[in-house]
């Protein structure tokens, strides 16, 4: 049964987890809120430069005719371009699972 005690403590976290609401984390990606912690957003932001040295040195092991080098580190490039996507989708279905848990009157 839902008491207005329950109502009142669900509301009261929907507004502390709404409350840490960041910037546009990822030039990857399509969502503003990717994140909602500083932690997060630091590893977003670690990914997105291991991303972004992997395109150089790529570029750069093509300019010196090392190929193999190049879609070794092109492959890398994509795995991690895919992890990222991946722990965004997940992070966001576990918030949009969290709100579904709030009635809809709220």
């Amino acid at each position: 049964m839902i008491t207005r005690s329950k109502l009142a403590e669900q509301l009261r976290e929907y507004q502390i987890r709404s409350k840490h609401d960041w910037a546009s984390v990822s030039f990857f990606s399509s969502t503003a809120n990717v994140a909602s912690s500083r932690v997060d957003v630091a590893i977003f932001v670690i990914c997105e430069l291991v991303i972004l040295a992997f395109l150089v040195f790529s570029a750069v092991s093509l300019y010196f005719t090392h190929v193999t080098l190049a879609v070794v580190f092109i492959f890398f490039t994509m795995v991690l371009l895919l992890l990222m996507k991946v722990t965004k989708k997940v992070r966001l279905a576990r918030k949009k699972k969290r709100r579904m848990l709030l009635p809809l009157s709220m």
